[in-house]
């Protein structure tokens, strides 16, 4: 309208008329701006400290402070250009391979080991170890070397706080198939699952935990020494199993997702056992004394 009275005399609802706009179009000032400004605020703060989490995730985290919609989260996030950026790479066609059903805690564990440097160069090796169920990160040992005989101290230390897995996936590194590993598992009744060489996809719970783990710790940590890598790694690994909303487990935290689990499997056994008992309460018949009998023969007769 402005380029129009520039060059034409007229006033402002001429050339709204000219221009085929309506005038309280044209005068029309937003009320929501700067309404917004605490969620961008904040929204940029977590995206800061956690910046390798998208928008589901960062909006779960807002959920927990303040109710927000999806959209307008969602809105923000893509303006202020949060979003992240992937590399695309080419992918193999590989067949699936299908893996057994795992309905429970402790049915399956899966194992691997990451490898990381801290400030001088030396290199130190993370063994992970996670619950296939209920995603829990059940140990992130951290040192600069790590053999079988340490796999095991630490295999047994979970076990004496959470009890035994059925089983055990991995691949067939050297610390999973030496002698001690295997004398291990036989005494302690656990089957051993070995990956084919090469096929990393085969143990996808443990590799996806590795890449969060890559990503979210120690791509965006700076260790000092070996023990400040196990501070910081142990303290990531309490902030996933309490705090990081997973997206397969519906945006709950593993420690989560393992309650509420072990809280219907408990109220399942109650109503089995509620079924089992029958319709009304079991009463012994009380033994008749021997003047009883006497009477009930002569009846009979």
């Amino acid at each position: 309208m402005q380029t129009i009275r520039a060059f034409l005399p007229m006033s402002e609802r001429q050339a709204c008329k000219l221009a085929e706009v309506a005038v309280s179009s044209y005068r029309y000032r937003s009320r929501t701006a700067g309404r917004d400004d605490a969620l961008r605020d904040r929204l940029r703060q977590l995206a800061q400290q956690y910046p390798r989490f998208g928008s589901p995730r960062l909006y779960v985290l807002l959920r927990r402070e303040t109710r927000y919609n999806h959209k307008l989260v969602e809105r923000h996030y893509r303006e202020l250009g949060l979003a992240l950026r992937r590399k695309k790479r080419k992918r193999l066609v590989r067949v699936r391979v299908p893996f057994p059903p795992v309905e429970r805690a402790n049915q399956e564990w899966a194992m691997d080991f990451v490898s990381d440097a801290v400030a001088s160069g030396r290199h130190v090796r993370i063994l992970t170890v996670v619950d296939v169920f209920t995603r829990e990160c059940l140990a992130l040992e951290t040192d600069t070397s790590m053999g079988s005989l340490r796999v095991v101290r630490v295999l047994d230390r979970i076990i004496a706080e959470r009890g035994a897995p059925q089983r055990i996936r991995s691949d067939n590194g050297p610390e999973f198939t030496s002698r001690a590993y295997l004398a291990w598992s036989l005494e302690r009744r656990i089957e051993l699952v070995h990956i084919r060489p090469g096929k990393p996809i085969e143990n996808a719970y443990v590799e996806s935990f590795n890449g969060h783990l890559r990503e979210e710790c120690l791509n965006a940590s700076w260790f000092r020494n070996l023990f400040d890598a196990r501070r910081q790694i142990e303290t990531w690994r309490d902030h996933y199993n309490t705090v990081r909303p997973h997206s397969s487990l519906g945006y709950r935290t593993p420690e989560e997702f393992a309650a509420l689990r072990a809280a219907d499997r408990s109220s399942a056994g109650a109503r089995e056992g509620a079924s089992n008992a029958g319709p009304f309460p079991h009463t012994p018949i009380p033994a008749k004394t021997g003047i009883e009998i006497q009477e009930s023969c002569r009846m009979l007769e």
